[in-house]
């Protein structure tokens, strides 16, 4: 389903429990974890982005993703795992479970932040990623790529529409189809979001291009607006808005949180078909993982 296929009142919604946990130093115990991502399953949200297939030296509390997906139960809906890799060794563990159907790899616009979210070059990502796209397809899955600073580069490194978009041509040219722009350290202007929509989308209708924002409280509704109002149909986000970029070096940073992004699609008339009841029931969940972080 691409942006231009999707009908117009209606928005593809992945859940992110991953992005929100994995920052926790407290170790999560994995019965809970799977409590939190059982009920997130009965919601209605196409995609749960709920874990990941990285060293544990780097991310010690997703360590269990292979013991957590044994306790899933998939009979409530249709909803979809996503499970995120950062390299061939992770993407080579994630094809091996059959629960999984997308595999995220957050690829950087970025020199600097590919070296240290990755540590490896761009040009070394995108070997990778070929040799992903080639694991996902003899596997029957799909790579999701993540556009690390996909609106702006707060490194001093080159950074504008048209390398969105050489990008965007580059990696489709690998059957790569769905993509998610990234607002990793949140300094994402509106403008530069609307302005990169407007540009991916008329050039790239055929793509799946969705939003992965961080942001400040009080820059959420314009960030949203924007690339709502330019064609962006799908959006990344978390309950209670827990997580988000470490290297944003700000407390107010995380993801957009569920909760807003609900009454957003709310007050704009847009069908989201999540279950409110099963929403307030993981919400409470949510509550017992998060809350005393806040």
């Amino acid at each position: 389903m691409s942006n231009k296929d999707t009908i117009a009142g209606h928005a593809k919604l992945i859940e992110c429990p991953r992005d929100a946990m994995q920052g926790i130093h407290e170790y999560i115990p994995i019965d809970l974890k799977a409590k939190y991502i059982n009920l997130l399953l009965k919601c209605g949200f196409d995609t749960i982005d709920f874990g990941s297939f990285v060293s544990p030296k780097a991310i010690p509390q997703l360590r269990d993703t292979s013991q957590v997906i044994e306790k899933l139960d998939f009979t409530s809906g249709n909803t979809k795992l996503l499970a995120i890799i950062a390299n061939i060794r992770g993407a080579e563990d994630a094809v091996k479970f059959e629960q999984i159907s997308y595999l995220g790899y957050p690829f950087s616009l970025s020199e600097t932040f590919q070296q240290r979210n990755t540590n490896r070059s761009i040009s070394v990502a995108y070997e990778d990623l070929i040799q992903m796209q080639e694991l996902c397809v003899k596997n029957s899955k799909e790579l999701v790529v993540y556009f690390s600073m996909g609106f702006g580069n707060p490194y001093g490194d080159a950074w504008n529409a048209e390398i969105v978009t050489e990008w965007l041509e580059k990696l489709t040219k690998e059957d790569i189809k769905i993509f998610s722009l990234a607002d990793t350290v949140g300094t994402a202007d509106p403008k530069d979001i609307s302005s990169v929509f407007k540009t991916v989308s008329a050039l790239h209708p055929h793509l799946e291009i969705g939003a992965h924002f961080h942001a400040r409280p009080e820059m959420r509704y314009a960030k949203i607006e924007a690339a709502w109002e330019t064609g962006c149909r799908r959006y990344d986000m978390a309950m209670m808005g827990f997580g988000g970029c470490p290297m944003a070096e700000d407390d107010l940073v995380g993801n957009v949180s569920t909760e807003f992004m609900m009454d957003f699609f709310k007050e704009k008339g847009i069908e989201t078909g999540i279950n409110a009841d099963a929403l307030f029931e993981a919400k409470i969940v949510a509550s017992e993982i998060f809350g005393k972080y806040f």
